[in-house]
């Protein structure tokens, strides 16, 4: 019998092995190129899906760039892009952008998003009225909310961002921001603005937190501070769902990577690391 025991645990494990190689072989067969545009705030999201998606399918091209989410559906449009990352539905109207028509969302994370300011700012904990005060230029000096004497600046991202359209939407309540000064500019990318808060001094601006980094401060806003747990329990309301836009439903090593990115594996596991929040965790 012991002989009959071994020859049976040899066959399981050659029919498990036989399994696995099936499974890679015919897993290898997929091929195509993704040409992904539009959000910089879901960008880092979307290269370590990339990166990890091409090692189990090396024959599937993927590419990835981020101008700001309006630029995803409008490369989709024009056939540029088969995917098209936005920090908003663009299949429905929203205020200042209208529905990209044809094209269909699919939710691919939950997105916090966090006012900043420079590692030398004190005042890190605001009321939605003063950041009101702040980004539309009426409070100009960090003495005025608690801070040091010292001049405001003011780093906006460039119309057509997504992180904008939630900040401007949750954070200032639809306030309006200013659109010029002498301690004003603007940004174009999540990227340009980590860059600006970091290395300018009394600065504040807005971002992911997939790009906060500790030569910054993520401000607690009416005493509760952007973390996964206080969006998750419904105390932090400034977020919001990052959607891949593709011009109708996506087939393919298109609709395979899209299901990757929407997999228990990739939202559990890397998405949650790079500090986006799954899809799941919000009822």
């Amino acid at each position: 019998m012991k002989w009959f025991k071994q020859l049976t645990i040899a066959m399981l494990v050659a029919v498990i092995g036989f399994s696995s190689v099936t499974a890679v072989q015919a897993a290898s067969k997929l091929s195509g190129k993704i040409v992904i545009n539009g959000s910089s705030a879901l960008l880092p999201l979307t290269l370590q899906a990339a990166n990890e998606f091409k090692k189990l399918h090396p024959k599937v091209k993927i590419s990835a760039s981020a101008a700001g989410s309006i630029t995803g559906p409008q490369a989709v449009r024009k056939g540029i892009a088969q995917i098209g990352a936005v920090d908003w539905d663009a299949s429905k109207d929203v205020p200042g952008f209208k529905k990209f028509e044809g094209q269909v969302a699919h939710k691919v994370a939950v997105i916090p998003f966090a006012a900043v300011v420079n590692k030398n700012v004190t005042a890190t904990n605001l009321t939605t009225k003063q950041l009101q005060g702040i980004f539309s230029g009426k409070i100009k000096n960090w003495k005025e909310v608690g801070g040091k004497d010292a001049d405001i600046i003011v780093v906006n991202r460039t119309f057509g961002s997504g992180t904008r359209v939630n900040f401007q939407d949750k954070a200032l309540q639809g306030t309006d921001f200013m659109t010029k000064g002498d301690n004003y500019k603007e940004v174009k990318t999540s990227g340009d603005m980590k860059s600006a808060i970091e290395t300018t001094p009394n600065a504040i601006g807005y971002m992911d937190l997939a790009y906060v980094t500790d030569k910054m401060v993520a401000v607690k806003i009416n005493d509760i501070a952007p973390t996964e747990a206080n969006v998750i329990n419904g105390k932090y309301k400034v977020w919001g769902y990052g959607y891949y836009m593709t011009k109708g439903e996506p087939t393919g090593a298109t609709k395979e990577f899209i299901k990757y990115v929407q997999s228990t594996k990739f939202q559990n596991g890397s998405l949650k690391k790079l500090k986006f929040i799954p899809i799941s965790a919000m009822k």
